[in-house]
């Protein structure tokens, strides 16, 4: 079955494949619509999956609006396929579009397990909290059979490395086991991911991660089991989703979150590209207004990604999403972050050091 490129495809949120901004030649959208296999009438295309030996698994940063300096992202792509992903354009440097490509050929790091066991057996290496799901969910449906995140976890666990975990998933439920033996040692917390409280925008925008419901489900249950938990609402898209700022926050402390933030939509890149042609197909009675709304909120501007302002955005209504938000943080005595213990960790001896005398 052929479809338009501007046709909305079940299970996925971009709409279409625009050209990756590295490539030097383009494709015609005929040649598009012949290289697209169609998986069934439901419209939903095939994931690919390859693999690659990475050279490095964790990746450090210097921002100083994110409450971590390094990452491990097990995953390139991400199957959820949510339409606003800051993330996208990463598909990018591979050669591959920001759009559809970006969730359905997923590339995965086959050895990230023995690299960040080296990596954190270096001598010099000095612990701090590790990132999970900084750029793409390691609890993405994937994750079920390929078990690099689990892994991962292990390896950390092991260490007694401290982890930040963020996830829209329901998958983070199977490591509870592991988790909570991570929390009695303070070296674990969790941020679960809730945009929207309405089933049919959050189908329509997050097509293949967890329903709303059952996200607040994972935060009871992480709670329950003694996991720091808490909610990131995110992201808040202006006349779309930010009406539900308050009765997320709400629900998810009734569910046991101990700490919550959030983040206004960021459009960097060809992201924008991606969400406008969202909205524009899903939602076309507000679209002109959504937008306008973004640019109010970003100096004139689609995106700004300067530190301290990328996260918030600017203007009259960015300013009351903020004072919302904090107002609700206040009432329900949310914390910011949940502070990890770095001082147990304790790497294995390995039985051979001769070849680290290379990474010095």
């Amino acid at each position: 079955m052929r479809l338009s490129s501007k046709t909305p495809l079940s299970s996925h949120g971009a709409i279409s494949n625009p050209d990756s901004r590295f490539l030097k030649q383009t494709r015609s959208a005929d040649e598009s619509a012949e290289d697209w296999a169609w998986e069934n009438e439901e419209t939903t295309l095939k994931t690919e999956v390859t693999y690659e030996r990475a050279k490095t698994i964790i990746s450090y940063n210097q921002s100083p609006d994110i409450p971590f300096d390094r990452s491990v992202n097990a995953y390139r792509g991400c199957q959820h396929g949510c339409s606003y992903c800051y993330a996208r354009p990463t598909h990018e440097y591979l050669g591959l579009s920001a759009g559809l490509d970006f969730e359905t050929k997923i590339v995965v790091k086959e050895n990230a397990v023995e690299l960040l066991r080296h990596e954190l057996s270096k001598p010099n290496y000095r612990p701090a909290p590790l990132a999970l799901g900084a750029n793409t969910d390691p609890y993405q449906p994937l994750e079920k059979t390929q078990l690099v995140t689990r892994q991962v976890l292990e390896v950390l666990a092991e260490f007694n490395h401290p982890v930040m975990i963020t996830t829209k998933g329901s998958l983070i439920a199977r490591d509870i086991d592991l988790l909570d033996s991570m929390a009695a040692k303070n070296l674990v917390s969790v941020m679960i991911s809730i945009g929207t409280l309405e089933p049919e925008i959050a189908r329509r925008m997050e097509p293949k991660a967890a329903a709303p419901h059952r996200r607040l489900t994972i935060i009871r249950q992480l709670s329950e089991a003694g996991i720091p938990v808490g909610v990131i609402v995110a992201p808040i898209i202006p006349a779309l989703t930010n009406q539900d700022l308050e009765k997320i926050m709400q629900l998810a402390k009734q569910s046991g979150a101990c700490m919550a933030s959030y983040i206004f939509l960021r459009l960097p890149l060809t992201v924008k590209e991606v969400f406008v042609e969202w909205l524009e197909n899903h939602y076309p009675d507000r679209a002109k207004h959504v937008m306008s709304l973004i640019r109010q909120s970003r100096g004139g501007r689609e995106n700004v990604s300067n530190f301290g302002e990328r996260m918030e955005g600017e203007g009259v209504f960015a300013d009351l999403i903020k004072q919302r938000f904090n107002r609700a943080h206040k009432r329900l005595d949310f914390v910011d972050y949940f502070p990890l213990d770095t001082s147990l960790f304790r790497p294995p001896k390995p039985e051979n050091r001769q070849m680290d005398l290379f990474d010095e």
